[in-house]
């Protein structure tokens, strides 16, 4: 008997509707952005989460940001500016926030 097998990205697609789900696994690309300043894992942590939720033309129409202008800030080599990366992060349903460091 064959074993069927999904697809890596097809799984966590699914598994990013879940908001619990979403908001912990932009934390841990959060953290480790604090740790190695890696944007592309970021940005990809964003562009995941924005494809779970109906993909960049639907974030486009949350934000009124130009489509185009949000497949090149979410890309592998974008750098949003702050208002940009907050008007994404709103469209996505979350919000920026500040803790205090662990000393």
């Amino acid at each position: 008997m064959m074993r069927s097998y999904r697809n890596y990205e097809d799984v966590l697609v699914e598994g990013l509707k879940d908001s619990e789900h979403a908001v912990a696994y932009l934390k841990a690309a959060l953290e480790d952005y604090d740790t190695d300043r890696n944007t592309e894992s970021l940005l990809l942590a964003l562009r995941d989460i924005a494809k779970a939720q109906g993909g960049v033309a639907e974030l486009a129409k949350r934000t009124n940001l130009n489509r185009e202008s949000l497949y090149r800030a979410l890309s592998e080599k974008g750098n949003p500016k702050l208002e940009t990366f907050e008007s994404i992060l709103h469209g996505l349903g979350f919000r920026l926030s500040v803790e205090p460091l662990e000393v």
